[in-house]
């Protein structure tokens, strides 16, 4: 089932063209990763995606409905979720409280004082904690965690809005190589136990060809090619542009 389509997106700034008639689409429980060099356009593709820029041209449509232009609000209630380079959590929030906050969001109940706000959704709260494996750490300020823990806390606030999309923009930013590979399987297993549809931009080549179902390859703003690893190695100008460069780390 397809989550995800996206049709001949493009974006310009001041006469630069950044993303070029790109087009590719995701399935529910898919790996999807977007990688290329510094300024290839997968930041403003993200972008694109999530609402924070509206496309000049293209569309796209999100389990068939077309999310075009629509406000990051709205298409973060329609289940889009994202993750970031740089984690966002309440750092004197504990870490259960930290999910507690995305439910009561989901759930539409942020606004409610009949009762203490960290009353609600402490059970499905602690169900997404140990989904990423930080069951354990629910009662920690989540100032307190060490990185690689903030980025599961990161992704069990994601998955609290129940996505049918996740967009991780270079998750493993930061993170040591085995705690890179470790959380990726996570995403991945997560995605495809719950048919979530993941798009991520990578620079670590090694989690890229390790988790991803397909490669998306994008060079100043045009996708130059798309396949399955092996594929993706073997390509001429993918090894032109990218992989033979000896660039190590992922652009805008």
């Amino acid at each position: 089932m397809t989550i995800l389509n996206v049709a001949g997106i493009s974006k310009s700034f001041g006469g630069v063209r950044a993303v070029a008639d790109v087009s590719f689409s995701v399935a529910a429980g898919e790996m999807l990763a977007l990688i290329g060099p510094n300024g290839a356009g997968k930041s403003t593709c993200f972008n694109m995606l999530n609402g924070q820029t509206a496309p000049d041209s293209g569309r796209v449509t999100l389990q068939g409905r077309d999310i075009t232009g629509l406000s990051p609000r709205r298409i973060w209630r329609l289940g889009v979720g994202r993750t970031f380079q740089i984690t966002a959590t309440f750092a004197s929030m504990t870490v259960r409280e930290n999910v507690q906050v995305a439910l009561l969001a989901h759930h539409r109940r942020v606004w409610r004082f009949l009762r203490p706000a960290f009353a609600w959704f402490g059970a499905e709260a602690d169900g997404l904690l140990a989904q990423v494996g930080m069951a354990e750490q629910a009662s920690r300020a989540a100032g307190v965690l060490a990185y690689g823990d903030l980025k599961r806390l990161e992704l069990a606030i994601a998955l609290a809005n129940a996505p049918a999309l996740l967009l991780m923009d270079e998750p493993t930013a930061g993170m040591a190589p085995s705690e890179r590979v470790a959380l990726m399987r996570l995403a991945r297993d997560l995605a495809s136990q719950r048919g979530i549809a993941v798009l991520f931009t990578e620079h670590d080549m090694d989690v890229v060809f390790g988790v991803a179902d397909r490669i998306l390859v994008l060079n100043r703003g045009e996708l130059i090619a798309e396949g399955d690893g092996p594929a993706i190695r073997s390509d001429a100008r993918v090894r032109a542009v990218y992989l033979g460069s000896g660039a190590t780390s992922g652009g805008h």
